[in-house]
This record gives structure tokens, C-alpha cells and sequence, in this order.
């Protein structure tokens, strides 16, 4: 019994030093619609939830992953949130976003050459199974 006890107030030692310390909280984002509302809805929520955790003394990692017409999020001279993503890149160290491969592949395929992404979005090879991963990995899913 004494076991017990001890073990629950090692955990509860822990729970409380872990808050102490802040909590790192992990969302991923969802984009896959070419809508400037929604593109703008998502980039609101990641400065949303940035600063609300920042404010508790905790970190966000914050991922937006974007596939499908969403995609248009990070392509030059279509992206009606570009300038948001390279100012909100500089200023977030703990946000990333992601580019589906297949999507690009088949925008490029349609266009006839390689369509260009923002220096900010890492492809990755599908932007649905990325998704996955990081609820995988604990992430909080998010769709605006």
C-alpha cells in the first residue's frame, strides 16, 4: 500500500513541476481549401494559440499542413496570405508548415512545370498522411 501512495505522490511531484516548467502543447492545422477566409482563420488560430499558451508559461508547436486546393496557401503570386506566413516564419520559432508532395506534383503535372512554393513550406510527401503522423505523435488536429 505504501507503494501505491508513494507512486501517486511521485506523479503528482511530477505533474506539478512539469506545469511549473510550462507544458509544450502540439497542434497540427489543417488546410485544403483555396479560400483567403480560411487561410486567414488558420494563421488567426496559430497566433491565437501561441499567444494564449505563451501567456500560461507554456510553448506551442504548431504545424500547418496544407494539401489540395489549400496548397495555393503557399505558392507565389497566388497566396493571399504570403506576406502573414514569412513575417509569422520569422517571428514563431515552434511553427512549420507543411506542403503536400502529391498535390504539388499534380498542380506541376496540370501547369506543364515545376510550380514554386514559399521558402517557408517544407514538402513532404502527403499531406494526408502527415496529418496522420503528427496525430500520431500527440498533435492536437485543428481544421478552421
Amino acid at each position: 500500500m505504501k507503494k501505491i501512495f508513494a507512486a501517486a505522490a511521485v506523479a503528482a511531484l511530477s505533474t506539478v513541476a512539469a506545469h511549473a516548467e510550462g507544458l509544450t502543447h502540439h497542434i497540427a492545422i489543417h488546410v485544403n481549401q483555396n479560400d483567403a477566409a480560411v487561410m486567414n482563420m488558420a494563421l488567426n488560430n496559430v497566433a491565437n494559440v501561441a499567444k494564449y499558451y505563451e501567456g500560461q508559461g507554456d510553448t506551442a508547436v504548431i504545424e500547418v499542413v496544407a494539401y489540395g486546393p489549400g496548397l495555393n496557401m503557399y505558392v507565389p503570386g497566388k497566396s493571399p496570405v504570403a506576406d502573414r506566413i514569412s513575417a509569422m516564419s520569422l517571428e514563431m520559432e515552434n511553427l512549420s508548415f507543411a506542403a503536400c508532395g502529391n498535390t504539388l506534383r499534380k498542380m506541376s503535372e496540370k501547369v506543364g512545370h515545376d510550380v514554386k512554393l514559399m521558402e517557408e513550406a517544407m514538402v513532404v510527401p502527403s499531406g494526408v498522411v502527415r496529418l496522420v503522423e503528427l496525430q500520431q505523435q500527440g498533435y492536437s488536429y485543428i481544421r478552421p
